[in-house]
């Protein structure tokens, strides 16, 4: 899932940041992570969105 690919992903950035890697690496790393965590949050807004939209409909 999302969650396991930030993990493994926020894992590999920070043994890059540990063992002194180019900053272009240590970049492509952080900017990767970053995308992951976008596509979560937009996941997650989405989730939020259809249940309010069920939550909505019981209440007419």
């Amino acid at each position: 899932m999302l969650n396991d690919e930030i993990c493994k992903k926020r894992d590999e950035l920070n043994k890059s940041i540990e063992n002194n890697d180019d900053y272009d690496k240590i970049y492509k790393i952080s900017v990767e992570l970053d995308e992951l965590i976008a596509k979560y949050y937009m996941t997650e807004d989405s989730k939020d969105k259809e249940l309010e939209k069920k939550v909505n409909k019981k209440k007419k």
